[in-house]
């Protein structure tokens, strides 16, 4: 799997000032529902990643007793090493307050999986992200599925040399550069038990 992760902001918008008022823009028709996506990366102490997805695996319907998985991997290069990136769903934010008012009440779930868990994370981070309206997560045709597809590494390196000789796509790139402020390229190896591989 590999995912391309970018930050946009607008160019001309001072940066790291006082607190700002922004508003979101869309290429499209806006999403009608409220569902959106918690997207976590977990970076793990040194030499705790395999303890830690044998953890997982073992204790993961404690979890997805709750709400549901979309995807759990771990970073193969193109980041911090022992990081591990997983995809939640939950129907709007008012079901994503009922599943932690649920899980703040599971003991199971907290002395199975929470507890022995945090000991072997280092630092987590969690991003909120919704689905373009014209964009839908299915299950592809092959076992293998990335947030942008590629059938490997260098299937997608192929792809990016000839996407670099379409006129369109460098105008695209050239234009869409003044937005952006960072822009991350990782391998992602899907969990033997992600929903998504």
């Amino acid at each position: 799997m590999l995912a391309l992760r970018s930050r946009l902001t607008r160019a001309l918008t001072a940066r790291r000032l006082a607190p700002q008022v922004c508003s979101s823009f869309a290429t499209g028709p806006r999403q009608n529902d409220g569902t959106f996506y918690e997207l976590h990366t977990y970076y793990l102490k040194p030499s705790k990643m395999n303890e830690f997805l044998e953890n997982v695996k073992k204790k993961i319907h404690l979890r997805t007793a709750h709400s549901e998985l979309v995807g759990f991997w771990s970073v193969e290069f193109g980041g911090r090493m022992n990081t591990v990136f997983h995809i939640w769903k939950y129907d709007n934010f008012a079901h994503r307050a009922t599943v932690q008012k649920a899980l703040a009440k599971d003991k199971e779930w907290q002395e199975q999986f929470l507890i022995p868990n945090l000991a072997l994370i280092d630092r987590q981070e969690f991003e909120i992200a919704y689905l373009v309206p014209w964009c839908k997560i299915e299950k592809p045709p092959k076992e293998v599925h990335v947030l942008w597809w590629n059938e490997s590494a260098d299937s997608r390196a192929a792809g990016r040399h000839l996407s670099h000789e379409d006129p369109r796509v460098v105008a695209a790139v050239r234009e869409s550069v003044n937005y952006l402020e960072s822009q991350q390229n990782k391998l992602l190896i899907p969990a033997s038990f992600s929903p998504l591989k």
